[in-house]
């Protein structure tokens, strides 16, 4: 009996109302991925205009070596609830997440598979449109300015040094996509993803791509409202998603970092203090749980018994500096125990 095809590689793409493209992007995958170990899927998300037709006769028509999925949704449920649709239905080691627009090349997507399939250390690689010398095509200030500006609090939120999160063409092997369960269903879903793969301790390498930007008489479907949202993903990314531990630690901390700009200024000043600390206590919070947390608490509890006046104020500083790295180096002891989430 002969032994089936094992599939290395699935190719998921979202399609929504892209009629005037895929025929473009059927011939230029089966130019570059035409293998019997290459699993395409499209998920089609409630598309009314001549799509559907377009990958039926796809699939009709199979004079190729691939396998060709084609996946129909009722309505549209947007372009997260497609990619999930598409892992939960992929079986391949190595899954592309691939845009049916042709803004992004199809060449980078087999380049950037090379480079992860050959190494076994790489298990996760993001396209960047802000890397290397490759041919671009963009007019939109506004787009790229929002990408850019989510990219970089991203990278404060969650310690990471990338260029361009919401790029549409990614790759990740099995192993990740084990690890991550997506929720979010609309262009969010890029933050979803990123900040997922970053909580489960994978290193997200970047690959300089192409991208030739389209008009929104062309179909371009994101807008200034996705923009805003995305921010609303961030904050739900960062300071909501996360085990009850983290969460309660973010209150604990928040309050008495607070207590801490307490001590600061005067008059409004004190106020802005105060809520200064307490978004530095959030960030703190992420970092170190109960415990640790409460060593920082006591030292700067501690330090309020020291000085008067702008004295106080240093000493409470600087035993929060000594409580910081001692609570730290504490963490380090228990950070691959049992209790790692107490401290």
């Amino acid at each position: 009996m002969p032994q089936e095809n094992k599939i290395n590689l699935s190719i998921i793409i979202p399609v929504y109302n892209e009629d005037q493209y895929l025929n473009i992007l059927f011939n230029q995958i089966l130019k570059l991925f035409n293998n019997k170990t290459v699993e395409l899927i499209f998920v089609d998300d409630g598309s009314t205009d001549n799509s559907p037709n377009l990958l039926s006769t796809f699939e009709k028509n199979n004079n190729y070596n691939l396998n060709f999925k084609k996946i129909r949704l009722d309505k549209n449920s947007g372009k997260g609830k497609a990619i999930q649709v598409g892992i939960n239905n992929s079986s391949g080691e190595y899954i592309l997440l691939q845009d049916a627009d042709l803004e992004l090349d199809i060449k980078d997507a087999n380049e950037m598979y090379q480079i992860i399939k050959n190494n076994n250390i790489i298990k996760c690689i993001f396209g960047s449109r802000y890397l290397s010398g490759k041919l671009k095509k963009n007019n939109y200030f506004v787009n790229t300015l929002v990408g850019k500006i989510n990219s970089f609090i991203f990278n404060i939120f969650f310690s990471q040094s990338l260029s361009d999160v919401h790029c549409g063409l990614k790759i990740l092997h099995r192993s990740v996509i084990d690890k991550i369960n997506l929720t979010v269903n609309d262009f969010g879903i890029e933050i979803d993803l990123a900040s997922q793969i970053v909580r489960n301790k994978f290193f997200i390498y970047e690959y300089g791509v192409s991208y030739y930007f389209r008009t929104k008489l062309q179909g371009k479907k994101i807008t200034w409202i996705d923009g805003i949202k995305s921010f609303y993903y961030l904050l739900k990314a960062r300071f909501f998603d996360n085990d009850r531990s983290t969460n309660i630690s973010i209150i604990y901390t928040s309050l008495y970092m607070a207590y801490v700009g307490s001590y600061f200024g005067m008059g409004l000043g004190n106020t802005l203090f105060i809520v200064s600390f307490l978004i530095l206590g959030s960030f703190l919070g992420i970092q170190f749980k109960i415990i640790s947390s409460t060593i920082i608490f006591l030292f700067i509890y501690l330090g309020s018994f020291f000085g008067s006046g702008n004295g106080t104020s240093l000493s409470v500083l600087i035993f929060f500096i000594i409580g910081l790295f001692l609570a730290r180096y504490i963490k380090g002891r228990f950070i691959e125990t049992k209790f790692n989430y107490l401290f």
